[in-house]
């Protein structure tokens, strides 16, 4: 009886996407909502990156979402491991090829890292990429350097304010009678680095919790490392 209803629940399934893919012309399907966003994002929004435009500008409260996960699970990994590692010495410092590779990394991986934040409402990338590569520049003197650690402090303070950054500017919108995160301040010249009203700063905003949640979280992961080892 089991295999026999799996095999109706299959077979039905089965049924149901076929009449749905008979409803398609194949090779046209249709694309209203992303034919609309492209037309009309430009000048709602002013950004020339149409992603920028629906991450931060259309579909803002699922970034907030995002944010809060990634938030929540950096969180419980600290708490998981924060404490594992306190009575552990840290490994020794490496060698002089990497400490040297790393402080000449470090303010490069800076430079690219916020040079893709401030430019996402222009070019493919934003805030969760770059933040990605700022907490690589901050990771990689932790590899360099076992015996000084990340401080933990700073990077909370970073997040914190970011967030907080993040809410306000759509806490603001609201106010002046708008959706929440829906762009401020002039949307400026299209393709312009100063355009895109406040979808620049929500950027900014993005990539440095991001970064400052991930190179809190790899910082911790190394840490746990060492103590088993």
């Amino acid at each position: 009886m089991r295999n026999l209803a799996s095999l109706l629940f299959a077979g039905g399934l089965g049924f149901l996407l076929m009449v749905f893919g008979l409803q398609f012309d194949f090779g046209n399907a249709p694309m209203l909502v992303g034919q609309a966003i492209q037309s009309a994002a430009p000048e709602q929004v002013g950004a020339a990156n149409i992603v920028t435009a629906v991450v931060l500008g259309y579909r803002g409260i699922d970034t907030l979402g995002e944010l809060a996960i990634l938030f929540a699970a950096s969180t419980a990994v600290g708490l998981i491991l924060g404490h594992r590692h306190t009575s552990t010495k840290p490994d020794p410092d490496s060698g002089l090829i990497l400490r040297a590779g790393g402080e000449l990394l470090m303010p490069l991986l800076l430079v690219v890292g916020l040079y893709i934040i401030l430019h996402g409402h222009l070019t493919p990338g934003g805030g969760f990429q770059g933040g990605v590569i700022l907490a690589a520049a901050f990771f990689i003197p932790v590899l360099a350097r076992p015996s000084t650690p990340l401080k933990h402090t700073g990077m909370m303070l970073i997040e914190g304010f970011s967030g907080a950054a993040f809410i306000l500017i759509g806490l603001a919108a609201l106010y002046s009678g708008g959706e929440f995160l829906q762009p401020l301040l002039d949307k400026g010249t299209l393709g312009n680095l100063v355009s895109a009203g406040t979808l620049p700063l929500l950027y900014l905003a993005v990539g440095l919790k991001v970064g400052a949640e991930l190179a809190g979280l790899l910082a911790h992961l190394a840490a746990a490392e060492v103590s088993e080892s």
